[in-house]
């Protein structure tokens, strides 16, 4: 604030009025000598000598001078926060913040903004996710979605860059949602001057804080909901949260109660979706007799209903996918896996089976020319192509999508295998595949992503001659030669402790059952050993021998974009045998092991929605990665992204796709990204049509998500003060109490602004200056005629 300076016009005049009063006081001194000293006499003169004193002044001509805003020449900005927080209802109070709000900025009845208005250009404004121009403030519902503080002061600065911008009044609570990772850049601007919404009391709330969705492989409830929520100031109520789809449906309930003021309460849910893909779920939390209730102005013990509601997305993946199965000989394994898999209407078992090996070549002598068997000729065509087949092993191919599919045995190209999403190797032998074909599938696991689990039949591991081989480098355990030991007779299968935690290793859903299951559990008559586990491979599940050594029984590891794993018991189908009961435990551990195979796989068109971090609270960017059947990236694409809400789901949502041109990335080949803003909360579902040059659909893709920005914007129910107070500090403002806008209003003149003017005013020429001489001549008469004095 600028202070005024007093100033004498008329200095000519010191050295006359000098003398006048030092003549003035010593007729006062003469007069008074004589009388006898008492307090009452020393008043009056005192009384005397300063009625003098304000004359002689006069003779001075004394100015108040100073500087101050010229009025009309600055700008003074009103900003009000515009978003869903402020529909929070303190303790105590009969009104939410947001209606206090509402009469502060009723001109009607209030004078601030006319004193305001008196000496600046006023300039008002709304905020939520961004700034946004407004005449009276009549506009304002208080239902924006964020409260994108950082975001509004930026544009005020670039709004008004270059123009006498003097100071902003900022109404809101302070509970940024765009400021977590970073202080706002409040370079530029002028003072601010916060009035903190809310009061810093206890607050009676229930509030969904964190919701994690994980997604497994175990059959009976592959989606495992965690919901953590907060109760505040209802110690002993009991919290209800419920789990709802789309169509309002309850799935599952829990109640759990408050035990102190501030309780953190973790609810869990288990469920198994319906359909595959991309489904949609809500889930609700509140008191035991006002769940469900979703009117915001509802009469309510909670501070708000607004943060009691989230919206969940849960992608179960679309099938088909498909397993390759090959196998040096028909056996029992294969019989039991393929009846397992054909219970699971998302995977196919392809499988490729060698039936006959082949028979030896023999140089056969007819005649010239005739390479051939004799015994054939004239039957047919005998060229040299033709010939070789009748030493080629005999395969069997089931489950085949048509007559060409694997005519010509394992796959040769890429083209060929990267169709499949894992393959299954069984009682074969590392010679079975040619080295082409062996280097193929490590590109398969390594560079496409594919699945490779490698039973522990008669021809595998060691026994197959893998090590040293591209196959045998991808597996998770060593094959070098082991010491001569005698394979043990029988063995029992357990868990390790890996095991008791990936979800796909267990059959039942708690740790007593699955002991009990695990103890049922027939012995295993063969097992193919290795030697140990290689490095950042797991042990699942072990085999001990009746002397109580163990042996890798299921082992894992990541190989390059895919994952390998190795299952060394080579008569797993003994477990199916006992009775219709552990039949159906082998079913479902086929199932769960060949879902983790190919949860992870890479399909040639993938889309996922990633947040944008600068570009609103909800904006997405929707990714699109495109490849062909070599699984080399797509540049030459056309690719088109529909978006539309969840039935049920979100508000004020498109009920029709919306289309979006995705552009391709420059990053990234192959990559297409575009941006979207859902219109409100709830949750979404895209899907990505890829055509290349020449019109033809390459693939398409979908994925879903959830946006609620009321996990952000009611975060915190307190008023953020301690923002408020750095924001004024660093940009010279001050707190103002809400109570004191109009006193601020009258003294913001007075405060320094970008164009000044200077004022002067009379100290002299005033009513006040010669009332108070009167008032001390008349004062002195009337003491003295009151006590008698002369």
């Amino acid at each position: 604030m600028l202070v005024a300076t007093l100033t004498f016009s008329a200095r000519d005049w010191l050295w006359p009025a000098g003398v006048a009063l030092a003549f003035a006081l010593f007729l006062v001194w003469w007069s008074y000598r004589r009388a006898s000293a008492s307090p009452l006499r020393w008043l009056c003169a005192g009384l005397k000598v300063a009625g003098t004193w304000a004359l002689g002044l006069c003779l001075l001509e004394p100015l108040w001078s100073g500087h101050r805003a010229q009025p009309g020449a600055n700008i003074f900005a009103v900003v009000a926060d515009n978003s869903r927080s402020l529909q929070v209802k303190d303790n105590g109070e009969t009104r939410t913040r947001a209606a206090s709000l509402k009469a502060l900025l009723d001109p009607h009845h209030a004078d601030w903004q006319a004193a305001l208005e008196d000496s600046f250009e006023v300039r008002r404004f709304l905020f939520d996710t961004r700034l946004e121009p407004t005449r009276d403030f009549h506009e304002a519902a208080f239902d924006g979605r964020a409260t994108a503080l950082g975001s509004a002061l930026a544009a005020l600065k670039q709004r008004f860059e270059g123009r006498p911008l003097a100071g902003v009044l900022l109404l809101t609570d302070g509970n940024a949602t765009d400021l977590h990772n970073a202080p706002a850049d409040l370079a530029g601007l002028p003072p601010i001057y916060p009035v903190v919404l809310g009061r810093r009391s206890a607050l009676s709330d229930i509030a969904i804080s964190q919701v994690n969705v994980t997604q497994t492989a175990f059959e009976d409830a592959p989606v495992s909901i965690q919901a953590d929520a907060v109760a505040l100031g209802l110690t002993g109520e009991n919290v209800v949260a419920r789990l709802l789809d789309t169509s309002g449906r309850e799935i599952r309930n829990a109640a759990l109660q408050a035990r102190k003021e501030n309780d953190s309460l973790a609810f869990r849910f288990e469920l198994r979706p319906e359909k595959p893909g991309v489904s949609f779920y809500r889930l609700q939390v509140g008191l035991k007799d006002e769940i469900g209730w979703t009117n915001a102005s509802a009469v309510t013990r909670e501070a708000t209903l607004l943060n009691n509601s989230r919206v969940l997305a849960v992608d179960r993946g679309q099938g088909p996918y498909r397993v390759l199965y090959v196998a040096g000989r028909p056996n029992w394994e294969f019989k039991f896996l393929n009846r397992a898999i054909q219970e699971d209407p998302q995977v196919q078992l392809v499988a490729l089976i060698r039936v006959a090996l082949r028979e030896g070549k023999f140089d056969f002598r007819g005649r010239g020319g005739e390479t051939g068997n004799p015994l054939f000729r004239g039957f047919g065509n005998q060229s040299r192509e033709e010939a070789e087949r009748y030493d080629q092993p005999v395969l069997s191919r089931l489950n085949t999508r048509d007559e060409l599919e694997l005519r010509s045995g394992f796959p040769g190209t890429a083209n060929e295998l990267y169709g499949y999403q894992a393959v299954i190797l069984d009682d074969v032998e590392a010679a079975f595949f040619t080295s082409d074909q062996a280097a193929l599938l490590q590109k398969y696991v390594a560079e496409r992503g594919g699945g490779l689990l490698m039973l522990g039949g008669m021809e595998c591991f060691q026994q197959g001659n893998y090590q040293r081989t591209p196959i045998g480098d991808m597996l998770p355990v060593y094959l070098d030669r082991l010491a001569d030991t005698a394979a043990p007779a029988s063995v029992r299968l357990n868990l390790a402790r890996e095991g008791w935690l990936q979800a796909w290793a267990r059959l039942r859903e708690n740790e007593a059952d699955e002991k009990t299951r695990l103890e049922s559990m027939p012995p295993f008559q063969v097992l193919n050993p290795v030697r140990e586990i290689k490095p950042g491979a797991s042990i699942v599940a072990t085999a001990k021998d009746e002397h109580g050594k163990e042996f890798p029984a299921i082992v894992t590891q990541r190989f390059g974009r895919g994952r390998t794993a190795a299952l060394t018991i080579g008569d797993l189908w003994r477990w199916g045998l006992l009775n219709a009961g552990t039949h159906r435990d082998l079913d479902k551990a086929w199932r769960q092991l060949v879902r983790w195979l190919v949860a992870d796989v890479p399909r040639p068109v993938e889309l996922t929605a990633e947040p944008v971090p600068d570009a609103g609270a909800e904006a997405v960017s929707l990714q699109v990665r495109a490849r062909d059947s070599k699984f080399q990236p797509l540049d030459d694409s056309s690719v088109t992204i529909g978006v539309q809400a969840a039935p049920g789901s979100a508000t004020n949502a498109a009920t029709v796709p919306l289309r979006l041109r995705a552009e391709p990335s420059l990053k990234e080949p192959g990559v297409y990204e575009a941006t979207y803003v859902p219109p409100g909360a709830g949750g979404y579902l895209a899907q990505a049509f890829v055509t290349n040059s020449v019109g033809l659909e390459v693939g398409r893709a979908e994925t879903g998500w959830a946006t609620d920005p009321a996990a952000e914007e009611f975060k915190s129910l307190q008023p953020n003060l301690t923002l408020l107070e750095d924001i004024a500090k660093r940009t010279g403002g001050e707190l103002i109490p809400a109570d004191n806008l109009a006193a601020f209003a009258r003294r913001l003149p007075s405060h320094r602004a970008p164009v000044m003017e200077a004022w002067t005013t009379p100290a002299w020429h005033t009513p006040t200056v010669f009332g108070f001489a009167l008032a001390c001549f008349v004062a002195e008469w009337g003491l003295r005629r009151w006590k008698g004095l002369p």
